[in-house]
């Protein structure tokens, strides 16, 4: 079944057809009145012209090159029998389509061919068959037809490659959407293999350091890890099967109510949180995965370089900026720590890339007075 579009297009070519095919049967009947040459054969062989030059008009986005060649030799007959009275527009509409839809490979030869013929056709009928102007008005009428078609043929062009444009530049459109997105889920990836992992990691050195002085407290580690291994799992399968189903959603989108399970996740890897959460109501859901998810590093770092220890959160929003801002105290001074100290990953560039992307700043440093802290504001408009 054809789209809406292509029957209106198809509909209005056999329109024009039947239009053509009519005024040429018209133009075969005329008398000399005028003064003009008229045609003088049977009015059969006019009505097979008239048919020949419209009829044909009705397929030429099928058979663009058929159509022209079909049209114009119907055309040159025509002229050579005094039958038109026209500039050639079936001529034009046929050459119009072969601009549009044929290669230049193809429409260059076809539009080489055409105007010699539809030239030489119109000049020997005005001026050497029965001729009715001199040689400069028979050029002149010839003139105007290399217009008429040349003309058409050039609009088809044009606008053929205005279309190659717009298809490449969509193309490209879509393609950086493609990368973005797959950019998207690879922050979506680190995010959740850096936390789980960093917990992971933590408590199973508090396993390792405590299996042999206190069997309860190892139990406990390990039963965190099994827990964490097991929610990191189900996320990364969320996650990756994005990849494998185009258009499939992330699903459930991290918001700002995840915080205090954030919170409470850190607290079984030796970090006491102290989370504070101010907002306005109708923040973006996109600002509240990145408010999430910028935590959630920051708070993962300090679990993976100072657990154990306490870190102060807050997350301020009003109707000009969100800030969010994550101080901890830094490593214990204990002599022994119950976990090794992970090695450093992507974080803070992610962080910084998080707040870029939506027109903030970040700032993140060691303090004067020991820990680290992490600063960031993003830009509230448009978030309502």
């Amino acid at each position: 079944m054809k789209p809406d579009g292509q029957r209106h297009v198809h509909a209005l070519d056999l329109i024009a057809a039947l239009a053509l095919t009519a005024v040429y049967a018209g133009f075969a009947r005329l008398t000399s009145d005028d003064g003009q040459p008229v045609y003088t054969g049977p009015p059969w062989l006019g009505l097979l012209i008239a048919a020949m030059v419209g009829l044909p008009i009705a397929g030429r986005r099928r058979w663009p090159v058929a159509v022209l060649t079909a049209v114009l030799a119907a055309l040159a007959t025509a002229s050579l029998l005094d039958i038109p009275r026209e500039p050639y527009a079936a001529a034009g509409l046929a050459a119009y389509l072969v601009g549009l839809a044929e290669p230049a490979r193809r429409s260059v030869p076809a539009l080489a061919v055409a105007l010699p013929v539809a030239c030489g056709a119109v000049y020997a009928g005005e001026a050497v068959v029965t001729p009715s102007e001199n040689w400069r008005g028979a050029v002149g009428v010839a003139s105007v037809v290399l217009l008429v078609i040349g003309g058409a043929w050039g609009a088809g062009v044009v606008l053929r490659g205005r279309r190659a444009g717009a298809a490449r530049e969509q193309r490209r459109r879509s393609e950086r959407a493609l990368i973005e997105e797959r950019l998207r889920i690879a922050r979506e990836l680190h995010d959740i293999v850096s936390h789980n992992l960093s917990l992971i990691a933590v408590k199973a050195g508090v396993a390792g350091h405590v299996a042999e002085a206190d069997p309860t407290e190892a139990r406990a580690a390990l039963k965190v890890i099994e827990e964490t291994s097991r929610a990191a799992l189900a996320e990364m399968r969320r996650t990756l099967g994005v990849l494998r189903t185009e258009g499939a959603p992330l699903g459930p989108v991290p918001d700002l109510d995840r915080l205090d399970r954030l919170a409470a996740e850190a607290h079984r890897a030796g970090v006491e949180v102290d989370l504070t959460v101010r907002v306005v109501d109708g923040l973006a859901e996109g600002t509240q995965l990145t408010v999430y998810r910028i935590v959630q590093e920051a708070v993962t770092n300090v679990v993976r370089h100072a657990a154990p220890t306490r870190c102060r959160v807050t997350v301020e929003a009003d109707a000009r900026e969100v800030r969010i801002d994550i101080v901890d105290e830094g490593p214990s001074p204990a002599p022994s720590r119950t976990a090794p100290e992970l090695p450093g990953g992507h974080g803070l560039l992610g962080m910084r890339e998080r707040a870029m992307m939506y027109g903030g700043s970040f700032e993140a440093g060691p303090r004067p007075e020991g820990g680290f802290a992490v600063s960031v504001r993003l830009p509230a408009e448009g978030n309502r």
